[in-house]
């Protein structure tokens, strides 16, 4: 396809491209590098140490499994960037991105309920904390996702030519609208419980006794306490701007908002809001870093050059159940 083609197409479009032609390659390019290099650490150390298994570390295997895919994705999204492109293989790029983002929403949400009911209810122990029901919930989330994504194929409709662009602006019908919106009423109400959750933990934090009369554990709990809000602060950066976006957005594709300066608007904001949503694939390793021990002493060991202490640390079949106080 040549360039020629491509900006002819961008002509006949009514919504334009309008944030800066190199922002979102390089910005995407930047995040696929470092996603790639701390999800290949996360994959060594979740996929390859002998472990005993528990709820967490399975949520965080599958996490880091949803962001390395994640990751894979971006440059073909980087190669096809306001380009005209296979039409299947731009959908299955873009379907598949999503998959990807909503497992990585769907994980870090079973991370969160799992440490919620560890911190705040230590002495019940609920069937989905049973490492056998936390590999049945992270295989119904897949199976959920790729079931759901599917009803994006059954349209293949091109009725303008700016629907050749991929990753562009497209109109969407009523049941694919609908789908988008139930999702981004969906999220709204995770959201409030992932709030909600963190608040209970810190609380729990706050009134545990630790080392009454010694200020140096004293100190350490408060830190324990700030660095509890790590994930919740990660979770609205990389997810809410998209979602806040994204309602109005569907209303625009769906026809319901026609104002054209409204549409660009949207449509910028969205470009933008999706680049955060991909963030958390680089920034779920901090996640990782200060909920499992191993996790940190794995990557100080790589900055350090000690592999061969990394790949000893590694081998040993250490629970890291006991991470889940360390935050």
């Amino acid at each position: 396809m040549s360039l020629g083609q491509n900006f002819s197409s961008n002509d006949t479009c009514e919504i334009q491209d309008v944030v800066p032609s190199l922002f979102l390659p390089i910005s995407y390019a930047v995040i696929c590098c470092f996603g790639l290099l701390s999800n290949t650490i996360s994959i060594f150390v979740f996929f390859i140490r002998r472990h005993a298994d528990s709820s967490t570390a399975v949520y965080m295997r599958h996490l880091t499994l949803a962001d390395s895919l994640l990751v894979l994705c971006l440059p073909l999204r980087i190669y096809y960037h306001h380009k005209e492109g296979p039409f299947f293989l731009c959908k299955v790029v873009g379907v598949f991105f999503y998959i990807n983002m909503y497992a990585s929403i769907s994980f870090l949400s079973l991370i969160s309920l799992d440490r919620y009911l560890k911190i705040v209810k230590p002495v019940w122990v609920f069937r989905i904390q049973k490492v056998l029901w936390t590999h049945i919930a992270s295989y119904i989330i897949w199976g959920v996702l790729f079931l759901g994504t599917g009803l994006f194929f059954v349209s293949n409709k091109q009725n303008h030519p700016c629907d050749k662009i991929c990753f562009h602006f497209h109109d969407k019908g009523l049941l694919a609208g609908s789908i988008n919106l139930s999702v981004v009423v969906l999220f709204g109400g995770l959201f409030l419980v992932f709030i909600i959750f963190y608040v209970k933990i810190a609380l729990k934090l706050r009134t545990m006794e630790m080392g009454k009369g010694d200020s140096n554990v004293q100190d350490r709990k408060k830190k324990l306490v700030r660095k509890t809000f790590l994930v919740p602060a990660i979770f609205t950066l990389c997810f809410l701007p998209y979602h806040l976006v994204r309602a109005p957005y569907v209303l625009a594709q769906m026809g319901v908002i026609k104002e054209l300066e409204s549409k660009q608007l949207l449509h910028t904001w969205n470009e933008i809001t999706l680049l955060l949503s991909a963030l958390n694939s680089c920034l779920d390793p901090i996640i990782y870093y200060f909920l499992s021990s191993i996790y940190r002493k794995t990557i100080l060991c790589a900055i350090q050059g000690k592999f061969k202490t990394m790949y000893d640390l590694n081998r040993r079949r250490i629970s890291i159940n006991r991470s889940i106080t360390e935050i």
